[in-house]
């Protein structure tokens, strides 16, 4: 935990000891456990993605903190985080956007559920999205920058940089969500 500055390390140290909402390969929840011990042991636990768009379309994509237990420094295509202990997905959604980005009040829609899982990170994950054309206030000592995409800009950036998987994967869950066929 030597990257980032001494109030994202903090800020990572208090996320550590956080209880999140852990459950099975079936979604059933087992109980609550310190985040960093749902990663040590290999456990899931409960995770949201919510894709922020504006009205013109673009995606607002963010640069995680070099201090981030998990992929430190990537680029994310959204905002979210772990479900608390007691705490239902779309309540958890809701108030990681507020952290995150400063987004309050907004409706969100979701589009579906899905079971990441990679050897250091294990979730089962809610998908969302919603509009805002307001302000975005990121927080500090979680992301580095934010910027606006189009799905033509979004495309050249990913080749150029390294986004999360889980968000790529969220992502692809809502691409094929509202795909219609004609």
């Amino acid at each position: 935990m030597s990257e980032g500055s001494a109030a994202e390390r903090a800020h990572r140290a208090r996320s550590d000891a956080e209880l999140i909402a852990w459950v099975d390969e079936r979604d059933q929840l087992l109980g609550a456990l310190p985040r960093a011990e749902l990663r040590e042991r290999r456990l899931i636990g409960r995770g949201t993605f919510i894709l922020l768009f504006n009205s013109r379309g673009e995606l607002c994509v963010h640069q995680r903190s070099a201090a981030k237990a998990v992929y430190p420094a990537y680029w994310d295509l959204a905002a979210g985080g772990m479900v608390d202990a007691g705490e239902a997905y779309l309540s958890a959604a809701e108030r990681e956007l507020a952290e995150e980005l400063g987004v309050h009040g907004v409706p969100l829609t979701e589009h579906g559920r899905f079971l990441f899982d990679q050897h250091d990170n294990r979730l089962w994950c809610a998908v969302y999205s919603a509009c805002w054309d307001g302000v975005i206030t990121p927080q500090a000592e979680e992301i580095q920058r934010v910027a606006w995409l189009s799905p033509g800009a979004l495309a050249a950036h990913q080749q150029q940089h390294r986004y999360c998987p889980d968000s790529l994967q969220a992502w692809a869950l809502y691409q094929s969500a509202n795909t219609r066929v004609s």
